[in-house]
């Protein structure tokens, strides 16, 4: 059962990038065009680099993932965007479509190591805190 859930997780996360970039179809005012599209750019590729890790995560490396995704896609948008803008050949389509790839190859290589989702990080805390006091 944990092997589906992974598999349905790299799914979607590999399809999120082109369903964002599906949506930009859409006349430019509507909500279904840019609610993908922001939800993609400040998710998506942070949790595809971040997730899945085949062991699951650790509990304190639940936050971890999620205060280290959205400035990770961001800076991964930027690095985007700057490249374009020199090579002057900036749009909604060749924006998304480098991050949807680099969102779909992530999606289904193994997470990147956290610092709390590494085993024992839990009792090594839990230790750290008794030494203290």
């Amino acid at each position: 059962m944990k092997k589906v859930d992974e598999t349905r997780l790299r799914i979607i996360m590999a399809a999120s990038g082109w369903v964002a970039l599906t949506a930009t179809v859409l006349p430019g005012g509507w909500p279904l065009r840019w609610i993908p599209a922001l939800l993609f750019l400040f998710f998506g590729p942070g949790l595809a680099v971040l997730l899945p890790r085949p062991e699951g995560l650790r509990e304190g490396a639940r936050l971890e993932v999620w205060a280290l995704a959205a400035p990770l896609s961001l800076s991964l948008g930027v690095l985007t965007a700057t490249v374009l803008f020199l090579l002057e050949v900036f749009s909604a389509t060749a924006f998304l479509v480098p991050l949807a790839l680099i969102t779909t190859v992530a999606a289904f290589l193994p997470g990147f190591p956290l610092p709390a989702a590494l085993p024992g990080a839990a009792e090594r805390v839990k230790r750290k805190h008794a030494d203290v006091g």
